[in-house]
């Protein structure tokens, strides 16, 4: 018989060999003996105390079998190491290498001479860095009652702990969070900073560049040194103001309140809003203008001088700007709000960063200055193309309040539509076959803005297989999912029975323990893309979703504002102290523990195996039943 790769790799892994004497091997009735119980780990391998705390990983339990002759047992454990658990994500006590347990066997006053089999059960949980594997291990030593044996004194060795029975309750360290996903968020920072770079070519930040650098370097009585101080200092202001925008978004929401900002209807129906009106500012409708008061009142405090002065530069240009940096803005804190912390505030500092690095550079190089192009009829066409991108981008927070209350209007079908049309119009505007502001009738096309034209036309068409139920790869983070695909797991057959159950765990314990199975929890969310992306293009792999027809599916939304997500929130804090989605667990019907997974990634050959390491823990166990 063939066996599958979870039955081999369950009798492949036997991390521990265990083993067990008895000195003195000969007592009297009433009489102690002890006993030294022995486990040897592979290296790599380590097993948990007794007294781990509870709701992390399985601890070690020594049992004394039934025995007349043998009644009670005491045990004892050398001191534990302390370590964090990246499987569990809290402190746990853990033995590395090999490790000696102490048994005070007591025998019972009216024990009948002659040899007796004393039989101890050990139940443990082997665990790597990146898998684990509970296990079973019973030993058998062998003890003779003789009325005549010696009274001995059993020493336990020193240091040496005895179990009460009593846990503590683990305590999940958050700040060891920041490791998760560190993939993403280099990912995230590289986008903000690309964001703040690409701002520099809008309509009202690039004019700009030319006359503050004047500023800065065409004083009189000013060496160049103060002039490059002075421009720091200028784009210190830049760096300050969207910075402290984060920080806010940041200390006033919390993790999940962050979270939870992502996936309010009213939160994004305003973002949607936001992009709305800017979209259609931007293709000339009307003109958005801050209140003039504040901007007067912010060159008056510039023109002061010294640091402050050149810091409140900044924040003036900063605010003048936002007309067209509002959008950039308004997508880095969305996309921010899904990984809570202090994502909002690095985004910003990392946009701000991007905003402002050209200002210092030409400060640093004036002579470039001479060779920037000159704002003309190239700005207002980024100007129109900007206009469209946002009014397509709005329809993304229009989806997340279409999804959260359930309303299935804006279906994947109808999304993409719209799309096709939104980056269609910038095309053929670019190919000089929608007349708008920006292009003269007269006006030859140049190679620059067909390829631009083409680059649109062709995005627009690549959304059109979509419609019809094809991947779309990475755009499958923004765009609903297929109508069949709702709570059916991604890429399975209607009826196949892989079926996600939705924000209950207790029915998903409850059918585990009817069907002997491990549960698969996915914390995910409602407007988090990497949640999206995940389910389309991750768990919808034919290997991936063969595995998981080994467990039972759940998913645990925690960004809504409705108790479901209030309860999922509070599982997933109090077992693995994170608010980060997407976030994946192995675990079985009582809560307890197997494997974690962190954060979206793309390594299909990791990620299988944290799966598997699920399925040859159910065999295993299995095995030893």
């Amino acid at each position: 018989m063939l066996l599958g790769p979870a039955a081999l790799l369950a009798q492949k892994l036997n991390p521990v060999q265990w083993s067990i004497t008895v000195d003195p091997s000969t007592i009297a009735p009433g009489g102690t003996a002890g006993a030294r119980i022995v486990a040897k780990l592979e290296p790599g391998w380590h097993i948990y105390s007794l007294t781990t705390p509870d709701g992390g990983p399985t601890p070690t339990t020594l049992k004394l079998e039934p025995n007349p002759a043998v009644p009670s047992a005491k045990f004892h454990q050398p001191k534990p190491a302390s370590k964090f658990d990246p499987n569990f994500k809290i402190d746990t006590e853990i033995y590395e290498k090999e490790v000696t347990f102490f048994a005070e066997l007591k025998a019972a006053d009216d024990a009948k001479a002659g040899p007796v089999d004393v039989a101890v059960t050990a139940r443990y949980q082997a665990c790597t860095e990146k898998e684990c594997l509970p296990r079973k291990a019973a030993l058998t030593a062998q003890l003779t009652i003789d009325p005549k044996a010696k009274p001995v004194a059993v020493a336990v060795p020193v240091g040496w702990e005895a179990f009460t029975g009593q846990r503590s309750v683990a305590t999940p360290r958050q700040a060891d969070q920041a490791g998760a996903g560190s993939e993403g968020l280099a990912s995230f920072l590289l986008i903000a900073f690309g964001f703040g770079l690409a701002a520099i070519i809008t309509p009202c930040v690039f004019p700009m560049i030319p006359i503050t650098l004047s500023f800065f370097l065409n004083r009189e009585g000013v060496s160049r040194g103060d002039s490059l101080k002075q421009a720091a200092l200028f784009c210190l202001g830049i760096v300050v103001l969207f910075t402290g925008i984060g920080l806010s978004v940041a200390a006033l929401l919390g993790p999940f309140g962050v979270l939870q900002l992502g996936s309010n209807p009213w939160v994004n129906a305003f973002i949607a809003a936001v992009f709305v009106v800017f979209g259609i500012s931007l293709l000339g409708a009307f003109e958005i203008t801050l209140p003039s008061a504040l901007l007067t009142k912010m060159d008056k405090a510039s023109q002061r001088g010294g640091i402050l002065g050149t810091l409140l530069m900044g924040l003036t240009f900063s605010l003048t700007s936002f007309a067209c940096l509002g959008p950039f803005v308004g997508a880095l804190l969305a996309g921010s709000v899904q990984r809570g912390g202090i994502q909002p505030a690095l985004g910003m500092m990392t946009f701000a960063a991007g905003l402002a690095s050209p200002f210092f550079l030409l400060a640093l190089f004036p002579s470039y200055l001479k060779r920037l192009p000159r704002s003309g009829g190239w700005l207002a066409r980024v100007k129109v193309v900007m206009g469209f991108v946002l009014l397509a981008w709005s329809l993304k927070y229009l989806s997340s309040i279409d999804q959260v209350l359930q309303w299935n209007v804006l279906t994947r079908e109808r999304f993409l539509a719209v799309w096709f049309v939104m980056f269609l119009l910038p095309g053929l505007y670019l190919l000089g076959f929608l007349r708008m502001e920006g292009i003269r009738q007269d006006e030859p096309v140049g190679a620059g803005r067909t390829l631009a034209g083409a680059a649109f036309v062709i995005f627009a068409v690549s959304l059109l297989p979509g419609m019809f139920g094809a991947r779309l790869g990475e755009l499958d983070s923004y765009v609903p999912l297929a109508a069949e695909n709702a709570q059916t797991l991604a890429g399975a057959k209607p009826g196949e029975g892989r079926v996600w159950i939705k924000n209950d765990f207790d029915a998903a314990a409850a059918k585990a323990r009817q069907e002997g199975k491990l549960i698969f929890v996915s914390f995910t969310g409602y407007a988090c893309t990497n949640c999206h992306w995940m389910k389309a293009n991750m768990l919808s792999r034919p290997e991936i979703a063969e595995v998981l027809q080994n467990y039972v599916l759940v998913e645990l939304y925690t960004d809504g504002t409705d108790s479901a997500s209030e309860r999922n929130q509070e599982l997933q804090e109090r077992k693995f102290g994170t608010a980060a989605i997407p976030f994946y667990a192995i675990m079985d019907a009582d809560q307890r523990v197997v494997a974690t997974y962190a954060g979206l990634t793309r390594k299909a050959p990791e990620y299988l195996a944290f799966l598997r390491s699920g399925t040859a823990s159910t065999a295993a166990l299995k095995a030893d039943r």
